[in-house]
């Protein structure tokens, strides 16, 4: 009889894929489509919105997501959805202008200071809501079970 040694690291890794898996059932390629549309389609009307930008802003999205979800077990028993925000502060600020400095790129902004401006608070309201959204569902699923 063969054993199957794992390691703690391998462990972990293979559980956070379960979770994110399970987590990410509950989400629609659909909705978050829409969302990139509804926040980011005034800045770029002067430009081609295009394919490229549309799968940049859901990819975004879905981390931001799967960021939010993973601090749902801790809400559940009790911390402050801004508790846990100053938490992943580092990497919401990474995802925020990394998010930025994409639709820069592809959008092909200029050097307008007040659209630009007003891009990056889009992007910050648009990484917040579906960070928001993760972590409410996740406390939602470790109420009923489901983790």
């Amino acid at each position: 009889m063969a054993t199957v040694i794992m390691n703690f690291k391998e462990k972990r890794k293979e559980k956070q894929v379960k979770f994110e898996r399970k987590v990410l059932r509950e989400l629609s390629l659909e909705k978050l489509i829409k969302e990139v549309n509804v926040y980011f389609q005034p800045f770029l009307n002067g430009a081609m919105f295009s394919k490229a930008i549309e799968d940049g802003g859901v990819d975004v999205a879905i981390e931001a997501y799967l960021l939010g979800a993973s601090f749902g077990r801790i809400g559940h028993y009790g911390e402050s959805f801004e508790s846990i925000r100053m938490r992943c502060y580092y990497e919401e600020k990474y995802l925020i202008d990394t998010l930025y400095e994409y639709l820069q790129y592809w959008g092909n902004m200029g050097d307008n200071d007040f659209v630009s401006e007003s891009l990056y608070y889009a992007c910050e309201q648009f990484v917040s809501k579906w960070i928001s959204e993760g972590f409410d569902k996740a406390v939602m699923r470790h109420k009923l079970r489901l983790h």
